[in-house]
Formats: C-alpha cells, sequence, structure tokens
C-alpha cells in the first residue's frame, strides 16, 4: 500500500498525486515532465526541480487551496494513489548534467536480499533479511536454486561508446582492472546458473571461462554473428544441473531484410540433480536485444525468434512446456508494449509506432508505423511466437481441378490470417522485479551511465501453478512451476550517483547484476 503522505527522501519529496492534482504550481505542468525509462505509460512521473527553486518546501504546494488552471492532462493508467517524485537534480542551462553526476568520493553501493512470502494468491509481502533462512536448500519434494543476470560490458563496446563514461576515472575503465571486480561479484554471490551478456569472445577464452570453470561452473557460449566480438553465455554448476541441451538461437537471418542485426540468444535445457528418479528439468534462456530504439520491428522479432526457440526446447510430451527461466538485456524499459508481450501473453500491434515499442525512444523520429504482419511468411514463425509446421493437407483433387472460386477463397483465407495485428505467446511470465520502490514509487534502474539511468534487464520465470490461472495465456498448462524466494535489491539512479555511477571503482560495469532464488517444486 502506497502512503498517502509527503515523504522526505534527502532533498527530494514524494506526494500522493491526488494531493498534487488538487493544488499545483499555476503552470503547465507537462512542460515540465519527464518519465522514468524515457517513455510515457511508465507508472510515475517525475517532476525535474530544474523547473523549481530549491528554496521550496512542501507547504507551500499542499497547503495552497488555488485550483490548478491550465489542467489539461492525466494518464490514464496513473492511480489515485500514485506518487510523485520531485528530483533534487539540478540542471543549470539546456545540455548540462544534473549536478549530482558530478565526480563524488568512491563508496560501496549497498543492496540487500527481498525475501518474498506468499501468504496467498493476491498478497506478497516483502520480508527483511532476518525472517527469512538466506540459503537455498533441496529435500526430497523441493529443488531451490538461484540464477543471475549480468551485462558485463564488453571492453570493446565501452571503448567504442567512450562518450557514455566521461564521468568515470580512467584507471577504472581497464580491462585489467574490471575483471577482477567482475569475477568478485560472481564469486560473492555464488549463483547457481549465470546468465551473462556482453561477454568479449578473446576474453571468454582466456580469463572468464577459464575462471567460471575452476569455481565450478559448466558454461556455454554463443557470440554475435557480425563484426561485434560479443555475445551470451549461460553457466551452471555441475553440482545442481546437467546439461541436456544447447540451442543457440541467431537473429540474423540472410533471406529476411528485416533481421539485419547480429544479436543472438542462448536456450539451454537442465535437469536438477536430485535423488528422485522424475524431476522437471528447467528452460533456461539468455538474451541480448538489438539497442537501437527506433527499430522496435526488429526487437519484436527478436523476441518472436527466442521465444519460438524456447517453445521448441521446453515443450513436454504431453504437450504442456516446464519451467522457464528467460534473462536478459532486453533494451526495453518496464510498461513498454514489448515489456507488456512479455508478461501479458499479448500484443495488438496495430496502429504502434516502431520507436514506441521498447519505450526508449522520445524524439519524433520512429513514427514510422509497424507493418502488419511485423515478419515475412518465410521467417517460419507464427503469431503466436512458435515454430510453424508445413503440413501438407490431403490432397483429394489436384490444382488443376480446383475452380477459380475454390483458388479465390482460398487465397482470401491465407492474406486474412497473415494480416492479423495480434502477437501472442503461451508462457506466463512473470518479473523477479516490480520496477519501483513501492514506499515510494521511485524508478528503480539497472544501468546508469553518463547519458541515462533505467531499467532494461530482467529476469523473467514461469510462475507456480497456482499463479497460472490468474495470468493471460493460461491455457498451457506447466509442469512444476517456479516460485520466486528472494531477489537481490535494485537501487535508484540517485543512489548510484552518490558512488558517481556505473562503472565505478567496486562495480565494473554499467548495468547492476540482477540475482533471484527460486523453488521448484518436485
Amino acid at each position: 500500500m502506497l502512503p498517502h503522505h509527503q515523504k522526505s527522501l534527502g532533498r527530494d519529496w514524494t506526494t500522493p498525486w491526488e494531493n498534487l492534482q488538487r493544488c499545483c504550481w499555476n503552470r503547465h505542468i507537462s512542460s515540465c515532465m519527464r518519465w522514468p525509462g524515457h517513455y510515457s505509460r511508465a507508472p510515475y512521473p517525475y517532476f525535474s526541480s530544474r523547473h523549481f527553486s530549491l528554496n521550496w518546501r512542501p507547504p507551500c504546494l499542499f497547503e495552497s487551496r488555488t485550483p490548478f488552471q491550465y489542467w489539461n492532462w492525466r494518464p490514464d493508467n496513473l492511480s489515485q494513489t500514485s506518487l510523485i517524485h520531485l528530483s533534487s537534480y539540478i540542471m543549470n542551462s539546456e545540455g548540462d548534467e544534473p549536478s549530482s553526476k558530478r565526480r563524488k568520493h568512491q563508496g560501496t553501493i549497498q543492496r540487500h536480499w527481498e525475501y518474498i512470502c506468499n501468504h496467498n494468491k493476491d498478497k506478497t509481502k516483502i520480508l527483511g533479511d532476518k525472517n527469512v533462512d538466506p540459503k537455498c536448500e533441496d529435500s526430497d519434494n523441493k529443488f531451490d536454486f538461484s540464477v543471475m543476470s549480468y551485462n558485463i560490458l564488453s571492453q570493446d563496446l565501452l571503448e567504442d561508446n567512450s562518450h557514455l563514461y566521461r564521468h568515470c576515472r580512467r584507471p577504472v575503465l581497464h580491462w585489467s582492472f574490471r575483471f577482477p571486480n567482475i569475477l568478485k561479484e560472481i564469486k560473492h554471490f555464488d549463483a547457481d546458473v549465470l546468465c551473462l551478456q556482453e561477454v568479449q569472445e578473446d576474453h571468454y577464452g582466456a580469463e572468464i571461462r577459464p575462471s567460471l570453470e575452476s569455481l565450478g561452473y559448466h558454461c556455454e557460449y554463443k557470440m554475435r554473428t557480425g563484426r561485434k566480438p560479443d555475445g551470451c553465455a549461460i553457466c551452471f554448476k555441475h553440482s545442481k544441473f546437467s546439461l541436456l541441451s544447447v540451442n543457440p538461437v541467431e537473429f540474423y537471418r540472410r533471406d529476411v531484410p528485416l533481421l539485419d542485426r547480429d544479436n543472438v540468444g542462448l536456450v539451454l535445457l537442465l535437469q536438477p540433480r536430485v535423488p528422485r528418479a522424475a524431476c522437471p528439468v528447467v528452460c533456461v534462456a539468455n538474451t541480448h536485444l538489438l539497442y537501437n530504439p527506433r527499430r522496435g520491428d526488429i526487437k519484436l522479432t527478436q523476441l518472436a525468434m527466442l521465444l519460438a526457440e524456447i517453445s521448441s526446447v521446453a515443450h513436454q510430451k504431453d504437450g504442456s512446456f516446464c519451467p522457464i527461466i528467460m534473462c536478459g538485456d532486453f533494451n526495453s524499459v518496464p510498461g513498454s508494449p514489448l515489456y507488456s508481450f512479455i508478461k501479458e501473453g499479448k500484443l495488438n500491434y496495430e496502429g504502434l509506432a516502431i520507436g514506441k515499442v521498447s519505450g526508449q525512444e522520445q524524439s519524433s523520429r520512429g513514427q514510422r508505423i509497424l507493418s502488419i504482419p511485423i515478419w515475412p511468411p518465410n521467417l517460419g514463425i507464427s503469431q503466436n511466437c512458435v515454430y510453424e509446421v508445413q503440413q501438407l493437407p490431403k490432397v483429394e483433387k489436384t490444382d488443376s481441378d480446383l475452380t477459380q472460386t475454390e483458388l479465390d477463397k482460398t487465397e482470401v483465407l491465407v492474406t486474412a490470417e497473415k494480416l492479423s495485428s495480434n502477437l501472442q505467446h503461451h508462457f506466463s511470465l512473470s518479473s523477479v522485479y516490480s520496477h519501483y520502490f513501492p514506499d515510494t514509487g521511485i524508478p528503480e534502474v539497472t544501468t546508469c551511465h553518463s547519458r541515462s539511468a533505467i531499467t532494461v534487464d530482467y529476469i523473467f520465470y514461469s510462475a507456480e501453478k497456482e499463479d497460472v490461472a490468474r495470468q493471460p495465456g493460461a491455457e498451457v498448462a506447466l509442469v512444476g512451476g517456479l516460485k520466486l524466494l528472494a531477489r537481490l535489491s535494485l537501487l535508484t539512479e540517485q543512489d548510484l550517483w552518490t558512488v558517481n555511477g556505473l562503472p565505478n571503482e567496486n562495480n565494473s560495469s554499467d548495468h547492476l547484476p540482477l540475482l533471484a532464488k527460486f523453488r521448484l517444486e518436485l
């Protein structure tokens, strides 16, 4: 439950939405508004103090009863209990960096475990560290394991985009400094499964893989298909899983002009090591989707290709799906159409601009409307994000025996089917993170550099059985299902700038590692 009173966050303030709606400054509010992740459908807006004096104090706002005469903006999806975040960032002029980005003394960011207690189907409670044993435990009827998703920042990409790291001291950007820190984090969190993005090939072969193998991991790697020498890796502990299959996914297709980018994915099928003879397997997927904010058509197609591979790998003989974990850098913000499609299992993209798919694009560019269908039939993937099986019907008469009317009807039916603007997938996926802090409404961030601080990294997982019926896509059964036990807390943008953003002396990527603990009921 969000609080209904104003609250101080250092030099920041939060207040309920209805208070601000009743009493606000006598100016056009939409001119001073920005949204987390640069997306207008995000649940909580920011009001930057570049538009207000820092000498302002909340009573000036909330004691006044002057109606807001220019009020002509109201998002449909903003609830009456939402909070407004009044940021303390100071912008002196257009193009200046916030004062909070100016180099600070170096410190250590503090993250803690948030333990999830499911009291019933309708309530989830976050518990403190003291209430729950932090260790994963196995028994005859349960299998606990942890998963980390981490974009470790390829050194080549860092050097090619050095303008993003002007706030950093030069020494902290060297690979010789960064890799020991990254390895230290991996050792500290000791996850059973690692999903790594931006893994540079030469570093993987010379340092990353040998180091992880010495820690008891088995490593699988898929490099990008173009000239960029990085890719995705999934590593798992021998002591927890055995490998059943490795399924790389290449998003580049020479025969499909739309798919001219070299991003990749990787899907593994893992068998938990438990004494029971019959145990559900687990499908783990990892990807790094295209960054370009203006090419939502490519992002959606890449996602559809990954989902089709997951469907193929996770499909069981009885028609159900095994539990699924899908990690990665999706280059999309919470609340965006792409994010909503993953969680809700459906998307009607008719009239949707390609620059709005991922929620990153603010400019007028990328306003071309998505074509229907987005990808051509020769890709071999249906609008349900599964591989199409070419089935030849029983032929009772040849083409020459068909009348012209019958041919016309057949053509119309095929065209109508392919022109559907509805995408679907049959997994009931939840996000490990809620993407904003429940007590303040301030967004969590997973990446932070000189240009932006937003959420683009996720761990999605298939819900346990009792939760499936309440979610879209529930028509497809799951074997087992996963229960979220705990997650490593994320931070706000302001938290990260207190240690000079990312990377810094202790955190050597421009992304934070995401970490979750799951339970598989046997």
